[in-house]
């Protein structure tokens, strides 16, 4: 079997956040399924540059960023964090994953670490595990610079994304989900919510607002310019899609909901109807995301 041109790309399924994008990305590089420029390039789709710096003295010995120099350092220095401590698999298997907190879920997380604290603000970090000594464990969390030096600037310019890394005290403990349940789960969810949401009568107050379909595909649209790499698995990505979905689906419904019902009760039941979609999307996707890192090593 023949495998995919270097940096072909599936060009049907958005990234919801730079950990997601920055993790298949660089998992694909690391498994020579994908190039750096691939990488950067898929990078350069949530903010025009990117830097990483060290957290911590026990970071920078990891990776070899620089340090007590703090200084924020350039795209390339990022490529030489995530080798580093992604070292030279023997395994065949992923050095990279994926963390999506939220509170009271900080399951992968390192507690009582200032990785912790961070990567739950952001609701997202991407965790990097040294194939040799589970002790060389990093954690990178991103974040959005802007350029507001300007006093005329309204609203200030995106200016890079950085990435802090931290270490920590071993590698975490990722719980494994099954795709096949995740995309149940998420169908069941689906159309639970539709139920319910069907039975208290939302959009059909009179409320004049947009159709809500073409509300939900303006939210998809904004987000396809963010790729995954082959050798992506179908199913996952349809999952990642199904999941994306949703997603925007849940954002439509939820403003909806305060405008198109008629009472208090009726918000409150679409509201606690959208609840239990969120946390199936968020399962879907780490189970998508589990088979997209496994499979570039599978080649």
């Amino acid at each position: 079997m023949t495998g995919p041109v270097q940096g072909e790309q599936l060009d049907c399924e958005p990234m919801w956040c730079p950990s997601a994008t920055l993790s298949v990305w660089a998992n694909a590089w690391l498994a020579g399924e994908a190039a750096p420029d691939d990488l950067l390039d898929a990078l350069s789709c949530w903010a025009p540059a990117q830097s990483v710096t060290a957290y911590d003295a026990v970071a920078a010995g990891h990776t070899g960023l620089p340090w007590p120099d703090i200084d924020d350092t350039g795209v390339i220095s990022l490529l030489q964090t995530l080798r580093t401590a992604a070292g030279r698999s023997s395994t065949g298997t992923p050095s990279i994953s994926v963390v999506l907190p939220i509170p009271g879920d900080a399951r992968g997380l390192a507690p009582g670490t200032q990785f912790e604290a961070d990567a739950m603000s952001a609701g997202e970090a991407v965790i990097v595990t040294h194939p040799d000594d589970p002790g060389l464990a990093v954690g990178l969390v991103p974040e959005f610079e802007y350029d507001d030096s300007d006093g005329e600037l309204v609203i200030p310019e995106l200016a890079a994304l950085s990435w802090t890394v931290y270490s920590l005290p071993g590698a975490p403990v990722i719980d494994h989900i099954e795709l096949g349940e995740a995309e149940y789960e998420l169908r069941r969810a689906v159309r639970s919510a539709a139920d319910t949401l069907t039975a208290i009568g939302l959009g059909s107050t009179g409320v004049d607002v947009d159709d809500p379909r073409a509300m939900v595909e303006q939210l998809l649209e904004s987000a396809r310019h963010h790729q995954v790499p082959e050798p992506a698995p179908s199913r996952a990505v349809r999952v990642l899609e199904n999941a994306a979905h949703v997603d925007a689906i849940i954002t439509v419904t939820a403003g909806l909901s305060r405008i198109g019902t008629q009472s208090l009760s009726q918000a409150q039941i679409a509201t606690d109807a959208l609840r239990p979609l969120a946390a199936v999307v968020r399962s879907a996707r780490m189970a998508a995301l589990s088979a997209i890192l496994q499979a570039a090593w599978q080649r």
